[in-house]
């Protein structure tokens, strides 16, 4: 069973002998980037990535609340023209967001299917727990 980890914890290089090993103390903090963000190096094959990296986050210039404010009201039924009109950020932007958080959803869901004795069932009860807890910190 493979454990999970935090970005920084382990190489996300694919190429790395390293890859995907949490724990084995081969990333080291690489000062900052330009915008603030944490950076790290893997000693074992030299590549650099940042605190996004991994993330629904990676590689945008949107803040990371105004993602998340996005992804919301699209799980709450607003249209994407909608939020476009409102936030001001283009409908393929935000529909990118959209893709990118349901590739997030479906390797977490692999990973647990894969790793741990749960069904599909538990799973979805799962992701209603979780969207109940969201909406108790929104409330």
């Amino acid at each position: 069973m493979s454990e999970l980890g935090a970005v920084g914890s382990f190489c996300p290089n694919e190429e790395c002998p390293d890859y995907g090993k949490v724990a084995v103390g081969n990333i080291i903090r690489y000062g900052k980037s330009r915008t603030g963000q944490q950076r790290f190096q893997c000693k074992t094959c030299r590549q650099t990535f940042n605190e996004r990296c991994g993330t629904v986050f990676y590689n945008r210039k949107t803040a990371e609340a105004d993602i998340l404010e996005c992804l919301a009201l699209l799980a709450e039924g607003v249209r994407i023209s909608s939020i476009s009109r409102a936030k001001g950020i283009k409908e393929d932007t935000i529909l990118s967001f959209l893709r990118q958080a349901a590739e997030h959803a479906e390797r977490i869901e692999a990973i647990l299917l894969n790793d741990y004795p749960i069904s599909q069932v538990q799973i979805d009860g799962l992701w209603t727990y979780v969207g109940r807890k969201q909406e108790k910190k929104n409330g």
